[in-house]
Formats: structure tokens, sequence, C-alpha cells
């Protein structure tokens, strides 16, 4: 099936560039010069990949990469021009899987393009006989397919709420600073921002503890981090 893939750049000259070169590589390409309008795309149709310019009338690209990673996994390649938004991708935690600096060779986007369609394809596929799967009581994690459930019930993760709970489960009763889990998922060092990680623990036990307040499942060690149960 044909890969398709959303630019969100308002140099329309750029645009039509990276357009031309990934349709000759076999792609099927929607352009959209306006961030506010880009982010309708991203959220409303189903797209193998999005490459999104940081500096966007209407929605920036920083807002648009938050508000699509808290509801789809679609890999994100954010374009920029400023050394200054390279230190922000890496340092907020927006869950951009990769960022690329303009000039740029139409060659080199279309391997970066190529690459992280053919990781997320290896993260997402089912080449195995039978799925990968963690279950500690009520909860049962689906590494292969990349699903979680609680009680029966399926629960959405973003990207980096799934390899952070996934993680934990693989390690039980070990504990671990937000330094590390901040180094292990987001493959960085903290910059000074692992409040990343706190946020992060919050949003996995409001989907699979059932009170907040005496987690189940992942506990937090005072002064030190966190410990997945069992």
């Amino acid at each position: 099936m044909e890969k398709r893939i959303l630019i969100v750049e308002d140099e329309i000259s750029i645009a039509e560039l990276e357009k031309d070169y990934l349709e000759l590589s076999g792609f099927s390409v929607d352009l959209e010069e306006d961030g506010t309008r880009g982010l309708e795309r991203a959220l409303h149709t189903d797209y193998n990949l999005i490459i999104l310019d940081i500096m966007l009338p209407g929605t920036d690209g920083f807002e648009i990469c938050k508000r699509v990673r808290e509801v789809k996994n679609t890999p994100i390649l954010m374009v920029t021009a400023k050394k200054e938004d390279i230190d922000k991708i890496r340092g907020l935690g927006l869950g951009a899987d990769d960022y690329i600096t303009k000039p740029f060779s139409p060659s080199e986007l279309v391997a970066r393009v190529k690459a992280h369609l053919n990781r997320y394809e290896r993260l997402t596929g089912s080449e195995k006989a039978a799925n990968d799967v963690i279950e500690i009581r009520g909860l049962k994690i689906d590494k292969t397919a990349r699903r979680v459930w609680v009680d029966g019930t399926e629960k959405q993760f973003t990207t980096k709420e799934f390899d952070l709970l996934c993680f934990l489960a693989e390690h039980p009763n070990r504990v671990f600073t937000k330094e590390e889990l901040f180094r292990e998922i987001w493959d960085m060092d903290s910059i000074g921002d692992i409040a990343t990680v706190t946020v992060h623990i919050k949003k996995i036990r409001e989907k699979i503890e059932y009170n907040t307040a005496k987690p189940q499942y992942i506990e937090t060690i005072w002064g030190v981090g966190y410990r997945f149960k069992v």
C-alpha cells in the first residue's frame, strides 16, 4: 500500500521540492502551508509520517507536534532553521521522532523518511508468530501491537507513555531515578528537564491505576525515583 505523508511547511518552494522528491520515491504527499489547517489534517487524516516545520502561521510546529502526539503515534520529523529550536526539541520531550536542519538535501530527507517508516513498521508490525505480551494482575501490555488493557478495557497511550510503562514493567521491582528513565526513554541526557518524566508517570497512573493516590503498579520511592511493583 502506498505510504501517505503530510508536509506542513509555509515556504512553498521548499514544500514543493520535498513533495517532488518524496513522490518520485513512491510516496503520496499532501501539503499544508498553514499550521492550524495542518493540525486539523494531522489529527483527522491517517498519515504514515508527518514532516513538520517549526515556524508556521497559525499554530506553530511545537504545538502541532504536542497535540498530535497526545492521540497518535505517527512518526514526526521536525524541520528547523535555528539552533535554539533543536535544543527545544531535545529538551521539551515533545515526542518528535527526529529533526532535520535547513538547508538539507532532498535525498537526505527521503532517507530519513524511509528510515523512520521502516522503524515504525518494525515497532508496530506482527512479524512474530505470537505477540510479546506482559500480563501483571489486571494489566495487559501487548509489546508487539503497542496496546494496553486494564481489566479488559483498552487504554490509549502516546508513544513515550507506552515506552516508559513497558520499560518499567520489563524491569519489575527495580528502582530507577528520573534521570535514568529520561536517558532510557528519551535517549538523551536530561538537560535539566526531568520534570518530563514526572508528567508522563502521572499520565500513565491516571490510565492504569485504580487509585492514583495509592498506586498498585508504579510506586514512588521518595528521594530516589520509581519502581514497578509485581
